[in-house]
C-alpha cells in the first residue's frame, strides 16, 4: 500500500500524519510550538523551531506507521495562514522572528492605508478587508524595522513567505521559494482574480517584487523532499492555508458549502464556486483551494479568539488544571447564569472588526461562580461562529443564493459535544461532525493525492467523506434569537 504524508504546521504546534488512500488515519506525531510574547498585542515564532519540529514529527510519524519514505506517494503541506516570515537566501537564515497572524504591530500602517483612500482599491483586488491580521503589512514592518533588511531587500537578498514557503524552502534546501494561491491570497499583496501579485498594491507597501515566491494552483508540483531528511525524494503535491485545506478535507467543493474549524481562532469558510462575492456584513472573500488555475473563491469569517480561551482558562484564570476538564464544569450548571464572556483579547475580528474591542464579562451577579464562567467561555466559542453564519446567510440571501442548510466542522474544540449542541441550538440547522476531524491535515493529503493520481477527481474524494454525528437543533428559535441579542449587546460593552 502507498499512503500520502501531511504537514500541518499550526499556530500551537506542528504535525505530521500519515494517511492511507481512504483517508484514514495511519500514525501522527505532534510536538507544541513556543509562543513569544514581545509586548502586548505582539505574537511571535521562531522560524527555526518550526523547522526543526516539523522535521522532527514527520520522521516520528512514518516511524509510528512502519513505512518508509519511498512507501509515500506525496507529501502536502498545510500551515497556520498570514503568519509572516523574512529569511536570507544565500544563509536561510530568518532576520526576524516570524509574526504571527494573531499579532496587532501593523495596525499603524493600516490606519495609514485607509488614510490614504486604499481600502477599496484593496479589496476590490484581494476580497480581503485592511487590518494588521494579514502578511502585507507585517512584511512592511519587518523592512522598515529590521536594521539593514531594506539594503538587503533592494540587492534581491531576501525571501518573504508564510509557513508553507518556508517548510517548502527548508524541504527542498534551498533550492524551490514558492507558495500556493490560498496562502498569496492573504497577504494584502495578491490579485485573486489574476492570481498574481499586484503591483501596485506592493508599491503601496514599499516592497520589492524580488522578495515575493511564485504562486501555484494547490495541488500541483510543488518540487521534491530533499533525500537527505527523510530518506527519499518525495514529491510535494498539495500546499494550502489551514482553513481552505480544512474546507476542501470536508469535501465542500461547491457553491452554498460551508465549514468552521474551532481551533485556537475559528474560520468558518462558505465555498461561492468561481464567484467573486463581496460581503455586505464584515466577512472577507478569499480563493479557495484551487486543484486547477481556474479561481475558485469562498466567504469567510475569523474569530481570533476561539479554543483559546479554553487556554485562557486554564492558565489566566487557573480555573482548570487541563484543557479536558472545561466540558465537566462547565457541565456542572444548567446554564451560564445570565454570563457572557466576549474573549476580545486581541480584538474582535470578524464580522465586527473592531481592532480596539478589549474582553469583557458581563452579567455577574453574587450568585456566579468559575462554572458559569466556564460555561459563558465554551458558549462565547459558538455566539461568534454563529454571528458569522448569520452574516454569510444574510449575503447569500443579497446574492439570490440559498443559504447553508448544514455546517459541517472540525478542529480540536469539535470533539466537545456540549459546544457542539449549542452550536447547533443558536444555528438552527444541523451541525456535522465528520468520521476523520484531522481535516486540515487530510485536505492537503488530498491535494497531494490529486495532483500525483492517488485521486481521479473531487467527486471520488466527496465519496470518501463520512459523518459520525449530527447535532439536531432542539432549542426554540425565539430562544436563540433572544440569546443572540445579549450576545450582540456584551460584544457593544467591549468597545468604549
Amino acid at each position: 500500500m502507498t499512503y500520502l504524508l501531511a504537514l500541518d504546521q499550526g499556530t500551537s504546534s506542528c504535525r505530521s500524519i500519515v494517511f492511507d488512500p481512504s483517508g484514514q488515519t495511519v500514525a501522527m506525531a505532534q510536538k507544541e510550538l513556543t509562543q513569544i510574547y514581545p509586548q502586548p498585542g505582539w505574537v511571535e515564532h521562531d522560524a527555526l523551531e518550526i523547522w526543526r519540529l516539523q522535521l522532527a514529527t514527520a520522521r516520528e510519524a512514518l516511524a509510528q506507521a512502519d513505512i518508509t519514505a519511498r512507501q509515500v506517494t506525496a507529501l502536502g503541506i498545510t500551515n497556520q495562514r498570514e503568519t509572516t516570515l523574512v529569511w536570507n537566501r544565500k544563509t536561510g537564515q530568518p532576520i526576524h522572528h516570524a509574526i504571527v497572524w494573531q499579532d496587532r504591530r501593523a495596525e499603524p500602517t493600516c490606519i495609514e492605508l485607509r488614510a490614504r483612500g486604499l481600502a477599496e482599491s484593496i479589496r476590490s483586488k484581494t476580497g480581503l478587508l485592511v487590518d494588521a491580521y494579514f502578511s502585507g503589512t507585517k512584511l512592511k514592518w519587518i523592512l522598515d524595522q529590521v536594521p539593514g533588511a531594506r539594503a538587503l531587500a533592494a540587492n534581491g537578498e531576501l525571501a518573504f513567505g508564510t509557513m508553507d514557503a518556508w517548510l517548502i524552502w527548508q524541504l527542498t534546501e534551498g533550492r524551490v521559494h514558492v507558495t500556493d494561491v490560498s496562502n498569496a491570497a492573504r497577504t494584502m499583496l495578491f490579485n485573486v482574480h489574476s492570481n498574481q501579485w499586484d503591483e501596485a498594491l506592493l508599491e503601496a507597501l514599499d516592497i520589492p517584487p524580488s522578495l515575493m515566491p511564485a504562486v501555484q494552483p494547490s495541488a500541483s508540483h510543488f518540487g521534491e523532499v530533499s533525500p537527505a531528511l527523510l530518506g527519499h525524494a518525495i514529491p510535494i503535491g498539495g500546499v494550502a492555508g489551514d482553513q481552505q485545506s480544512a474546507l476542501f478535507g470536508q469535501a465542500c467543493f461547491s457553491a452554498g458549502m460551508a465549514k468552521n474549524t474551532y481551533g485556537t481562532g475559528c474560520f468558518m469558510l462558505m465555498h461561492t464556486g468561481n464567484v467573486f462575492q463581496t460581503s455586505g456584513n464584515g466577512l472577507i472573500t478569499t480563493s479557495a483551494a484551487q486543484a486547477t488555475t481556474q479561481p475558485e473563491f469562498a466567504l469567510e469569517g475569523s474569530v481570533f479568539v476561539g479554543g483559546a480561551v479554553v487556554q485562557w482558562l486554564r492558565d489566566g484564570l487557573q480555573a482548570i488544571e487541563s484543557s479536558a476538564q472545561v466540558q465537566s464544569l462547565a457541565e456542572s450548571v444548567p446554564d451560564s447564569g445570565g454570563v457572557m464572556v466576549v474573549p476580545a483579547f486581541t480584538g474582535l475580528g470578524a464580522p465586527y472588526w473592531k481592532p480596539e474591542a478589549r474582553g469583557s464579562i458581563t452579567g455577574l451577579t453574587r450568585g456566579s461562580t468559575l462554572a458559569h464562567i466556564a460555561r459563558a467561555s465554551l458558549e462565547s466559542i459558538a455566539y461568534q461562529s454563529a454571528a458569522l453564519l448569520l452574516a454569510m446567510g444574510r449575503d447569500a440571501v443579497a446574492a439570490g443564493a440559498a443559504e447553508v442548510s448544514e455546517l459541517r466542522v472540525d478542529g480540536g474544540a469539535c470533539v466537545n459535544n456540549l459546544l457542539m449542541q449549542f452550536q447547533a441550538d443558536l444555528l438552527g440547522i444541523p451541525v456535522v461532525r465528520p468520521l476523520v476531524t484531522e481535516t486540515t491535515a487530510l485536505g492537503a493529503a488530498y491535494l497531494a493525492g490529486l495532483s500525483t493520481g492517488v485521486y481521479k477527481s473531487t467527486a471520488e474524494l466527496s465519496e470518501l467523506w463520512r459523518a459520525e454525528r449530527r447535532f439536531i437543533p432542539t432549542m426554540a428559535r425565539e430562544r436563540a434569537i433572544e440569546l443572540m441579542a445579549q450576545w450582540e449587546h456584551a460584544v457593544a460593552q467591549t468597545v468604549l
